[in-house]
């Protein structure tokens, strides 16, 4: 007789497939199943699976956050029970909490390093040039020991080389 029940069952789950039972729903209309573990018509055991049939069929209109996290970890095995909706509305309440602490923090923040900073960033420093932009140099005509042109604007006898005495010292 029980060979007869496991090879009516074996038929039910090839023609109906396998009894899905709801566990629960989430506040988006998701959906959360599970199907029990079960035995193959050749004995093999097959471990309990955790399926949501979501609102949105569409893959690709799938956005992060349409699975609330405590029905995303049942569904991972990473919880044992099915979240309820008390709990859920909960973590929901205490996540909004956690951004508006943050922000406050944030604020509180940026406040303290613009006071800690005051005064010791340096203003910008007005440059007067001497001279005019169509004269040929600025300032004195003597000769300096540093170098005071670039390749383009040398002009000879601007530049002393230091002595090479001064330079072993």
């Amino acid at each position: 007789m029980g060979r007869l029940w496991g090879l009516l069952r074996a038929l039910r789950l090839r023609l109906l497939g396998l009894e899905k039972q709801l566990v629960g729903s989430d506040q988006f209309g998701n959906k959360y199943y599970k199907i029990p573990k079960h035995q193959t018509w050749a004995g093999q055991t097959i471990p309990e699976r955790r399926l949501v049939e979501a609102v949105n069929q569409e893959e690709y209109k799938y956005e992060v956050g349409d699975l609330p996290t405590e029905w995303e970890a049942w569904i991972r095995k990473r919880r044992k029970d099915p979240p309820t909706m008390e709990e859920i509305l909960k973590n929901e309440i205490y996540r909004e909490e956690i951004k508006l602490k943050i922000t406050a923090a944030s604020e509180k923040d940026s406040f303290l390093q613009t006071k800690e900073y005051e005064g010791l960033v340096a203003e910008p420093v007005q440059t007067q040039i001497k001279g005019h932009a169509s004269s040929s140099y600025y300032g004195k005509n003597e000769p300096s020991p540093d170098p005071a042109s670039t390749a383009k604007t040398f002009q000879p006898g601007s530049w002393i080389p230091p002595d090479s005495s001064s330079r072993n010292k």
